[in-house]
């Protein structure tokens, strides 16, 4: 059976994860891994399985053995390695954002397309098998016309000031995977948003000019509505949830936990509080994204995650961050307007 030749371009956090999960993969064989600082590989395990290990991407993007790349560097750097990797006629694989700068966006996509190379973003979330559940329910049907969507995200403590300083800020950087999540379960273009946000968390986030609380309501094309809510800081734990309510009944999915015990007595029912780290919650969903990337190359089928849905949720982050500067309703046209200007 041909396996896929893959190489990781960024070896920090997410890059090690995907690396190390290739690594259990028997459909794809990962062949180099590039990042700008090699320091907090050396000795590792992902180094002594590695053949060829640079600090200089564009030789990974020369090296003809490799058929395709998994971009995982700072966000800033993104666009220019995607149109370098699909010059090189390289399938690609990108975390989210594809970028800040919606222009910027799209002339990744332009290159993409003109290579004809495969190209997904990292939105997990989609292939998390409780989610991937509820959206099956959805379109199959069963609890009819979606009328309510509801994703509530909180992360368990917020990212440092640093991390803040560069991350693109709330929307783009942390509910750009609700966005897309939203845009998934309903199978309707959304048309406007309107954003309430506050600093409650962490002075430090506010003086970045940012938030870390928010609610978001989306109105979709077909009618239905959607709401968001965010934190950085809830003590219990990472939660994550979603639902959908339609016509004929709805469909969610909670929280998962350490452990699925309930213990009952007279005086209370205790069950353990959701797992901490997205790492733990999302550990099968990164596994199956791969898995899907993957077998969209072998096949020659469709990703399941495109650029298009990657531009679609960055549009959205756009509004939101618009309509919580002029605290007012965006219409996505709004944004798609200045966009057809720009370019």
């Amino acid at each position: 059976m041909k396996k896929l030749n893959l190489a990781i371009i960024g070896a920090g956090r997410i890059g090690q994860l995907h690396a190390n999960n290739i690594l259990q993969m028997n459909t794809a064989s990962l062949i180099a891994v590039s990042d700008v600082n090699l320091e907090h590989i050396k000795g590792s395990n992902l180094e002594k399985a590695v053949n060829y290990v640079t600090t200089d991407y564009t030789k990974v993007l020369e090296n003809k053995e490799i058929d395709a790349v998994l971009i995982c560097t700072s966000t800033d750097s993104h666009v220019q390695i995607i149109i370098e990797a699909a010059a090189a006629g390289k399938h690609i694989f990108c975390e989210k954002p594809i970028s800040f700068n919606i222009e910027e966006t799209k002339k990744a996509l332009q290159a993409v397309a003109e290579a004809d190379v495969k190209f997904q973003i990292g939105f997990n979330r989609r292939f998390d098998k409780h989610f991937r559940k509820v959206y099956e329910t959805v379109d199959a049907g069963v609890i009819g016309e979606p009328h309510i969507l509801k994703v509530t995200s909180r992360d368990p403590e917020p990212p440092p000031k640093s991390y803040i300083e560069r991350s693109g800020g709330l929307f783009i950087d942390m509910t750009i995977h609700d966005f897309d999540m939203m845009r998934y379960l309903s199978g309707s273009k959304v048309t406007e948003v309107f954003v309430k946000g506050a600093n409650l968390v962490n002075p430090e986030i506010g003086e970045c000019d940012d938030i870390d609380t928010a609610i978001i309501t989306l109105t979709f094309e077909d009618g239905s509505l959607g709401v968001i809510d965010n934190s950085r800081k809830a003590e219990y734990g990472y939660d994550q949830r979603i639902e959908v309510f339609g016509s004929q009944g709805a469909a969610s999915a909670n929280n998962e936990r350490l452990t699925n015990v309930e213990i009952s007595t007279n005086q209370s029912i205790v069950i353990d509080k959701p797992k901490y780290f997205f790492l733990d919650r999302y550990h099968g969903a990164f596994i199956e994204e791969l898995h899907s990337f993957v077998e969209a190359v072998l096949t020659g089928q469709p990703v399941r995650c495109s650029g298009e849905d990657g531009f679609q949720a960055e549009l959205l982050a756009h509004a939101a961050n618009l309509s919580l500067r002029e605290n007012r309703s965006v219409k996505i046209i709004e944004i798609e307007d200045k966009l057809f200007k720009a370019i």
